[in-house]
């Protein structure tokens, strides 16, 4: 999986699933925008990136800004001189009960999860019609976009609208040779995953659960979503495009919500 002179943006790429994205696809020849809004995170991917000697630039990043969205696509353009792939990674997890959810709660991961997928979709389809070349760009979105629990209200509708987001810019935008796919990770080692066993009152239980409802019985990578996404990325996945992918080890085809 070749993506050599191609130029990617990861927005999230200082931690987790993002920061596995930025290093799979740099390793595989693009040059890299690191969107992050965290700037402690975006560095020290952008060092390490570097100190490879791949290309990579860290653009501070705050997708549920529109300011931001611009920027970083222009990044893209100042620096590389185009924009090939959008990776829309950023976003926040969500764990609690519907009554105690505010209305400033909802507004938090709405506008980061999904306004910042629309921003960042927005401005990079302008580029990539101006540039008349294609491209490719991956929404990450989650298994609770099909199959969800309770209590995580916002975060499941924020997922469930990128999905339908992914289809919609698919159709409008094929003919011009633009791709628009969604990738749907399950349970991933992550640090997300890490905050949930902390605020659970029984971790191990917790982590049974999803393991037996998962086929694969265990939990993924972020490296194993990077996978998805590369190949997602490249010339392979050509006539791949308004899809839902999902990298869950079989979590969707098995999910009870009969978590405690």
């Amino acid at each position: 999986m070749n993506l050599q002179d191609k130029v990617a943006i990861v927005t999230g790429a200082g931690s987790g699933i993002g920061w596995a994205i930025a290093e799979r696809l740099s390793a595989e020849g693009a040059a890299i925008i690191v969107a992050e809004v965290a700037p402690a995170g975006g560095v020290a991917l952008t060092e390490l990136l570097t100190g490879r000697g791949a290309r990579a630039t860290f653009v501070r990043t705050d997708v549920s800004e529109e300011a931001d969205a611009a920027a970083m696509i222009q990044a893209a353009v100042t620096t590389y001189g185009r924009l090939d792939i959008l990776i829309n990674n950023a976003g926040v997890n969500w764990d609690k009960p519907f009554l105690e959810t505010t209305l400033a709660d909802w507004e938090r991961v709405i506008s980061i999860n999904l306004r910042g997928v629309f921003l960042g979709c927005r401005y990079a389809i302008a580029q990539l019609v101006g540039q008349g070349s294609g491209g490719s760009i991956i929404n990450i979105s989650s298994v609770h976009s099909v199959a969800t629990l309770p209590g995580t209200t916002p975060y499941a509708a924020s997922k469930g609208g990128i999905s339908a987001m992914t289809r919609s810019l698919a159709n409008e935008f094929g003919r011009q040779g633009i791709r628009v796919n969604a990738v749907c990770p399950g349970s991933i080692a992550t640090r997300i995953w890490d905050e949930a066993l902390a605020a659970s009152t029984n971790p191990d239980a917790m982590t049974a659960h999803w393991r037996n409802n998962t086929a694969a019985g265990r939990l993924g990578t972020a490296r194993e979503v990077a996978s998805m996404v590369a190949w997602l990325c490249t010339d392979d996945a050509s006539y791949v495009t308004g899809a839902n992918l999902f990298v869950d080890g079989g979590l969707t085809s098995m999910l009870t919500n009969t978590m405690e």
